[in-house]
């Protein structure tokens, strides 16, 4: 697994404020012995009532390893989680409400569409309930009051694309966005753009509609045979892209954004380039765990600065020790 440029020297950060957050809370003899579970790990104290309302989450691999880092954590901070999730930014919305309506002691969000959760994180401020963003809309993290944001710089990310590409010797690329208006995309896209030597088109596709997905990639490779590489966003989109290039004969290379089970297995069989991985479990793990040390001892994680938690670039020589990882559904 290879670092990118920009994020190398943030890697050890992130790694000491997990390894912090975990010995703050279950690490050593003494947190044993004040335990209410008999030293298995979890700590003692208030129980604490957390939401976490994501944009997607449904069927999707990576929030389920999201989900899988946050109950984790909640586990070991003796938290009540509370997950739920609406693709519609109105629908979020009044998640985030509902959370509020139910008096949690904090709250985890994402700001895809940060328009539509401007008002609701006010009232969430109101209420006197902290606020941790991971994933998506950090740049609106602090305006909007939150205690932090937990995630990858999707600009970055985009950048170490383009790079990736150049060494790769990619002239021409298709950034393809599965969800309009998500300004997440948006910023990826704009970040290969930024850094690549050849030229990027941004085709937008119904990411809900997997096969209609796969033919709008389809007939773009058969249209262009000059594209020789295909960016997808999300690891389920990998699939349909390697699947729209067997069907067109395409030569393009497939490459994408996140990770999961079946990416590494493309990633083995070569049918993918590399992958960008934003390490999921550690943005929900890291998420449930700044709330708990907030509420029980004032902390702040990284003083209020974003938390980058990628991009790393992954290619086939890193699938031996994934494919344990992927299997326990924590990367």
């Amino acid at each position: 697994m290879r670092t990118t440029r920009t994020a190398s020297r943030l890697a050890a950060c992130v790694a000491a404020i997990a390894l912090a957050a975990g010995c703050s809370s279950s690490g050593g003899k003494d947190s044993e012995d004040d335990s209410d579970d008999g030293g298995k790990g979890q700590v003692s104290g208030p129980r604490l009532k957390i939401a976490m309302v994501t944009h997607a989450g449904e069927g999707d691999t990576f929030w389920d390893i999201v989900k899988n880092g946050a109950e984790r954590a909640s586990a070991k901070d003796n938290v009540q989680f509370l997950y739920s999730n609406d693709k519609e930014a109105k629908g979020q919305a009044q998640l985030v409400q509902s959370a509020i309506d139910k008096k949690v002691d904090g709250i985890v969000v994402t700001l895809a569409k940060p328009d539509a959760m401007k008002a609701v994180l006010a009232k969430a401020a109101d209420a006197g309930i902290p606020v941790v963003t991971i994933n998506s809309g950090g740049q609106y993290s602090e305006q909007f009051g939150a205690l932090g944001h937990i995630g990858q710089d999707e600009a970055v990310a985009g950048e170490a694309v383009g790079e990736e590409l150049n060494d790769r010797g990619r002239k021409k690329a298709l950034c393809v966005i599965h969800e309009q208006g998500n300004v997440s995309l948006e910023e990826r896209c704009a970040g290969v753009k930024k850094t690549f030597d050849g030229t990027v088109t941004n085709l937008n596709i119904n990411g809900t509609n997997m096969p209609e997905s796969q033919s709008t990639l389809q007939a773009k490779l058969d249209a262009d045979g000059k594209l020789d590489a295909v960016v997808t966003l999300g690891a389920p989109f990998a699939e349909a892209a390697a699947q729209a290039k067997k069907d067109s004969g395409s030569k393009a290379e497939i490459d994408t954004f996140d990770l999961n089970a079946e990416v590494v297995k493309q990633l083995k069989a070569k049918e993918i380039g590399f992958a960008v991985d934003q390490q999921p479990y550690l943005q929900g793990y890291l998420a449930i765990d700044e709330l708990w040390l907030h509420h029980t001892n004032a902390n702040v994680i990284g003083g209020g600065k974003p938390v980058l938690t990628g991009p790393a670039i992954v290619t086939e020589k890193d699938v031996p020790r994934l494919e344990k990882l992927t299997a326990k559904g924590t990367r």
